[in-house]
């Protein structure tokens, strides 16, 4: 697992944007950490790095569950916070989501379980100070390997 310290809401928004550059079709970024730890602000950045207009407005999908952006590939952003576990998103059918023609962005991804995907990038944000955030990025697989490389390099 690689760190890096964000050190503002632009600069998580920014290193968003750049992994959100390298994003194909079938990519799987969980999103971990806290209420308030930065994930949606980091959503926000790969929406940018997507190509999805700026001046759309991209909000966590607390209550959706699901929000749908057009960019450069389809960002399937999800939030699964009000779930209780892999099963719910079995039953509402996003599975098919998980590796299809856009990239996902799952944020409270741990909630899937054993369903995760075997080729994910593990995005971890913490609180390191009032504006600070940590931002551990860990792959699981050959793709996320490369995409973690390319966003740290």
């Amino acid at each position: 697992m690689s760190c890096v310290l964000s050190k503002s809401q632009e600069e998580t928004v920014a290193l968003g944007a750049r992994l959100g550059r390298l994003l194909q079709p079938g990519d799987f970024v969980a999103l971990v950490g806290d209420l308030g730890a930065g994930k949606t602000q980091f959503a926000k950045g790969v929406a940018l790095g997507l190509e999805v207009d700026p001046e759309t407005p991209v909000t966590s999908p607390t209550y959706t569950i699901l929000n749908i952006y057009d960019g450069r590939i389809p960002l399937y952003h999800f939030d699964l916070y009000r779930l209780e576990g892999a099963h719910d998103v079995e039953a509402l059918g996003f599975d098919e989501y998980f590796s299809g023609d856009g990239a996902c962005v799952v944020e409270w991804a741990e909630r899937l379980e054993e369903d995760l995907p075997a080729d994910l990038l593990t995005v971890t944000l913490n609180h390191a100070g009032a504006d600070e955030r940590s931002v551990c990025f860990e792959a699981s697989g050959p793709r996320a390997r490369v995409l973690a490389e390319t966003v740290l390099a």
